[in-house]
């Protein structure tokens, strides 16, 4: 386990790769020590101090739900991160490609919460009564962490967390069964990964159940209004610069977003 010193001294590195846009050695070979405690110790940090700055916490991402991202990534279990405010950007929009380390793009169910949502014991049926709507979405992930990285690497990085862009029909959590809800991702108009919601954890809904079942011994609430994404349910697309990525969920509609 690290010292308090050697956790703030993680954030910062990781604060500063994030600024210069540059990837930085990986914690586990600076620290081979580090846990998975200390992992979510940093990523605190780190939210503490954008929340210093301004920022505000808008919801939740899950990670690595499906066997197509630990597969993609050679880790076997999910993890979690901060959204925060100035990461959303709106559908069909431009960024700058040099805004990130190295963008990839990954296709998502975003699940808004009516109530709130607290462990321990939350299930399926759980979630979908404290969803208020679900929607389509992008979400962009970035690493601030060179690679081969361990699971103690993305979580301090805040599961990579960097964009979300969320767009299509919002509908309610009980109109569609959203193990057979699927999308396709393309890039400059080829299909690069196509996948359905079952690939999370069998359905989306319970990678909110997972977090929400995480958190309580935290004494942490999902809270009303927050989103949280569920969880990529194909492999992630690598996002270069002049990329346009298009996912399109079907009756559910599209996401897109371009890369400048």
């Amino acid at each position: 386990m690290l010292s308090e010193s050697e956790r703030k001294k993680a954030a910062q590195l990781l604060i500063t790769a994030e600024a210069e846009r540059k990837p930085m050695l990986q914690l586990s070979k600076t620290w081979p020590h580090i846990t998975i405690e200390d992992a979510y110790a940093i990523q605190t940090e780190i939210v503490r101090h954008k929340l210093a700055g301004g920022a505000k916490i808008i919801g939740h991402k899950i990670g690595l739900t499906s066997k197509a991202m630990q597969q993609s990534s050679q880790i076997d279990e999910p993890d979690y991160g901060h959204l925060l405010d100035y990461m959303m950007v709106n559908d069909g929009a431009k960024v700058s490609h040099a805004n990130y380390c190295v963008p990839r793009a990954e296709v998502e169910f975003a699940f808004v919460l009516g109530k709130p949502l607290k462990g321990p014991g939350v299930g399926l049926l759980d979630v979908l009564r404290a969803t208020e709507y679900v929607v389509p979405s992008i979400e962009i992930i970035d690493a601030r962490v060179e690679n081969p990285r361990k699971i103690f690497d993305t979580i301090a990085d805040n599961a990579a967390a960097a964009g979300i862009v969320m767009g299509g029909r919002p509908v309610g959590p009980n109109e569609i069964d959203f193990r057979w809800a699927g999308g396709i991702m393309y890039r400059n108009s080829e299909i690069e990964e196509t996948g359905l919601g079952a690939g999370v954890l069998g359905h989306p809904a319970m990678a909110i159940a997972w977090l929400a079942n995480k958190l309580s011994k935290f004494d942490v609430t999902l809270e009303p209004g927050h989103i949280m994404l569920s969880g990529s349910f194909t492999r992630p697309v690598w996002a270069n610069k002049n990329d346009t990525l298009h996912a399109d969920f079907g009756p559910l509609g599209c996401v897109s977003v371009q890369f400048v």
